[in-house]
């Protein structure tokens, strides 16, 4: 790789190095996390000695559950072959590090071209694939250069990336490392052949397969089928933030007919305090039912005798089971960084709203554009839009059906790569 693009990456996991030491949470998981990464690796690969390594990189959880209907076709059609799974962040790695579907999982090293060769050296993969981004140069040269089959999946690409500009010749040779590239949509396509990159198919995004698999396997939650039992209308507002909060709530507040189950993105307590403090219905903690059920006080999934409007769902691993409970669903995260995953909602064939930063979400456009997902810019918008669900019933009917529709129609990534990489 070119001495310039060692220098930055240098300078960068420097700079991660220094976070760490002055206590940055996210920068010192990644250097705990890597320290050793050797010696823990060279043990955890022994019992895999021999036998056919399929190598998945991650660059977080996002990232992971794209590439996850992969592995797990894998482990359906072919059980001999050994999975070894790697994260570059560790809001990818602390969740899923004790995931049963890799035989190993880890940190993937940082790119150091001495770093590549022994990691390589130890997984000794026979195919290397790579979800979504993470161009890491040093890497894909060394793949490149022992002729190991790499393989990009759920490909993006846009005009604003290094490849693409004036300055793009020192980062593109690493698109030619690949054997393959699996992208989602024709503009990733049509850039990557301008600058002469053409062993490319477009085949879509295996969130698809996955949250398709999700909805198969959810397990049902009595407590919340007995809380939407006969309400006109239920909203279930997922991964939401303070401002998302702000609005939904208020709205809330001023329709006895609705009710709202609320997942936020953060369940710390004060950020629930927070929620609780906009309220001015009746509301339960998803915690404290299932204190009383622990009790004894309540039958496992009842709720309490007293009326309940509201529903906040303070725990973990829940949200994509709770969706299929509601009439439309609220997506947070549009008033912040970006939405958050809108296709875990559709799924159920139930509308989808969420906040304006939606514009690099490929997956939101779809949705906007087949009449199933709604964008709001203020309290107002999303008041228009609410209503008007709650008041029209084919309304309501006819954007979850288009919403489920996107879904569906869009599902079948994964059949495509497994085939074009694996066979049948």
């Amino acid at each position: 790789m070119n001495a310039l693009y060692n220098i930055g990456t240098r300078a960068y996991f420097t700079a991660v190095a220094l976070a760490a030491t002055f206590g940055h949470r996210k920068a010192k998981l990644m250097q705990d996390g890597r320290k050793g990464w050797a010696t823990a690796l060279a043990e955890k690969m022994k019992p895999l000695a021999g036998q056919k390594v399929i190598w998945f990189h991650a660059a977080s959880l996002g990232e992971f559950e794209q590439g996850r209907p992969l592995i797990e076709a894998l482990r359906e059609r072919y059980p001999e072959f050994r999975i070894v799974q790697t994260f570059f962040s560790p809001s990818g790695y602390e969740v899923r590090k004790n995931y049963k579907g890799a035989d190993v999982v880890c940190y993937l090293p940082y790119d150091k071209p001495a770093d590549c060769r022994r990691f390589i050296d130890l997984v000794h993969p026979d195919y290397a694939i790579f979800v979504k981004y993470e161009f890491w140069g040093n890497l894909l040269q060394e793949l490149h250069r022992r002729s190991i089959p790499t393989y990009l999946v759920s490909g993006i690409f846009r005009r604003r990336q290094a490849f693409f500009k004036w300055y793009g010749s020192m980062f593109r040779p690493v698109l030619k490392c690949f054997t393959h590239l699996f992208v989602q949509d024709e503009e990733s396509r049509s850039l990557l052949a301008g600058i002469g990159v053409e062993n490319v198919t477009i085949c879509g995004d295996t969130r698809f397969d996955r949250v398709v698999a999700i909805q198969k396997q959810a397990k049902p939650f009595p407590w919340a089928a007995k809380f939407v039992e006969g309400a006109p209308f239920v909203l279930v507002a997922g991964s939401s933030w303070p401002k998302d909060e702000d609005i939904i709530i208020e709205h809330f507040n001023r329709h006895p007919e609705m009710k709202l189950i609320i997942a936020p993105h953060e369940i710390h307590e004060s950020h629930v305090q927070q929620i609780l403090s906009k309220l001015r219905r009746p509301f339960l903690r998803y915690s404290e039912l299932r204190r009383q059920w622990e009790s004894g006080a309540l039958a496992e999934g009842e709720l309490p005798a007293a009326p309940v409007d509201c529903i906040i769902v303070d725990a973990i691993g829940f949200l994509s089971g709770i969706y299929r409970y509601g009439h439309a669903a609220y997506i947070g995260g549009g008033f912040g960084v970006g939405i958050h995953n809108t296709l875990e909602a559709a799924v159920y064939g139930i509308p989808v709203i969420f906040g304006p930063n939606h514009q690099a979400f490929r997956e939101a456009l779809g949705l906007i554009a087949a009449d199933g997902g709604f964008a709001i810019a203020d309290a107002a918008s999303y008041d228009s839009i609410v209503s008007r669900f709650m008041s029209d019933a084919d309304a309501l009917s006819d954007a979850g059906r288009c919403a489920g529709t996107y879904v569906k129609e869009n599902s079948g990534a994964t059949e495509t790569i497994f085939s074009a990489v694996f066979g049948n």
